[in-house]
C-alpha cells in the first residue's frame, strides 16, 4: 500500500475501489506494523487537540509571546454572531477557528503541526466548521484526516512543507492542500476530485513568500491560515461541482517546489522582505511591541 506520489495513490483507490483515507490507514498499519484501532487512536487524539485549540481562545484569549496577536477569534466569534458576518456560516466559523489555534501556537500552547506550526489553523478550522454546519460526527473527521495525511506525506516526500526552504506557499498552501482535499473526500468527493482540489490550492497559492514580522510565526501567518481556509474552501467546492483540474497534483507540487528554490532568501523565513521590512513591520521589532 506504499505509494510515492499522488498518480500512485491514485491508482491505488482505483484497483482497491477504495478513498485516499481508507489507502493511507493500509499504509500505516502495514509500514508501522501495527493495528487500525491504534492509529485510529492516535489520529482521534490529534483531533481532540485540534478541536481544543480552535475553540480554547474564543472563550478565553491568548496574547502571543511577541505581543502582535491575541484576541481575533473572539473578535471574529463576535463578529459572527452579530449576523453581520459576510462570508457565512462555514467561511465566517472557519477563519475564526484557523485564527483561534495560532493563538493557542503563538502563546505556546498545545496544537497539532499540519503541517507545521505556523500553518497548524488551516486543517482544524475548515473540518470543525465543517462538522458543525453539516452536524458530523467526529469519526468521520478523523476518518479524513488520513487524507490530510496522505497530501501532507506527498508534499513532504516530493517537495517541502518548510516557509525556510519553500516560502509560505509550502506552509500555509501544503496545509491549505490537505484541508481541501479531506474536505472533499468528507463531503462525497471521488479521490481525483480530492487531488484535484489540492492541486488548485497550489495554484492559487503560488509564489506566497514568508515574511514574519521580527522572525516570530504571528503575523501576518495568522491572517494566512485564515485565508488558507478560504482557499481550501473554494478549491474544494470547484472539484465537487465536477469542474477539473487540468494540472495533476504531482506537477503542481513539483512546480510550487520550483517556485520556492528560486525565492529569494529575504522571502523565506528570515524576516529580512516582505511584510517584516516594511517600515510598520519594522517599527514592531526594532521600537514597538516586541522591543
Amino acid at each position: 500500500m506504499d505509494f510515492k506520489n499522488g498518480s500512485e495513490l491514485l491508482e491505488l483507490c482505483r484497483e482497491n475501489n477504495c478513498s485516499i483515507s481508507d489507502i493511507m490507514k493500509r499504509r500505516e498499519c502495514e509500514l508501522g506494523e501495527t493495528d487500525l484501532s491504534s492509529i485510529t487512536a492516535q489520529m482521534t487524539k490529534a483531533w481532540e487537540i485540534m478541536k481544543e485549540s480552535a475553540s480554547a481562545p474564543i472563550a478565553a484569549p491568548r496574547r502571543s509571546i511577541g505581543g502582535l496577536i491575541g484576541g481575533e477569534a473572539r473578535l471574529l466569534d463576535r463578529h459572527l454572531s452579530s449576523h453581520q458576518s459576510i462570508c457565512g456560516t462555514i467561511l465566517s466559523r472557519a477563519v475564526t477557528y484557523a485564527c483561534a489555534v495560532l493563538e493557542i501556537n503563538t502563546s505556546m500552547g498545545l496544537i497539532v503541526a499540519a503541517p507545521t506550526a505556523g500553518s497548524s489553523g488551516v486543517v482544524p478550522g475548515l473540518l470543525l466548521a465543517l462538522k458543525e454546519e453539516y452536524d458530523i460526527a467526529d469519526e468521520k473527521i478523523v476518518d479524513v484526516l488520513f487524507n490530510a495525511g496522505a497530501v501532507g506525506y506527498l508534499a513532504m516526500r516530493n517537495a517541502t512543507v518548510a516557509g525556510a526552504v519553500g516560502g509560505c506557499q509550502a506552509e500555509i498552501g501544503v496545509a491549505s492542500a490537505m484541508a481541501a482535499s479531506a474536505a472533499a473526500e468528507l463531503m462525497g468527493g471521488e479521490p481525483e476530485q480530492c487531488l484535484g482540489a489540492a492541486s488548485t490550492v497550489l495554484m492559487n497559492m503560488l509564489g506566497l513568500v514568508c515574511d514574519p514580522i521580527g522572525g516570530l510565526v504571528e503575523c501576518p501567518c495568522q491572517s494566512r491560515n485564515a485565508a488558507g481556509v478560504a482557499n481550501a474552501l473554494t478549491a474544494a467546492e470547484m472539484a465537487l461541482s465536477g469542474i477539473r483540474q487540468i494540472i495533476p497534483f504531482d506537477e503542481m507540487l513539483a512546480a510550487m517546489y520550483s517556485v520556492g528554490k528560486r525565492m529569494p532568501s529575504e522571502l523565506r523565513e528570515t524576516a529580512l522582505g516582505g511584510c517584516a521590512a516594511t517600515p510598520s513591520g519594522c517599527s514592531f521589532t526594532c521600537g514597538g511591541i516586541l522591543k
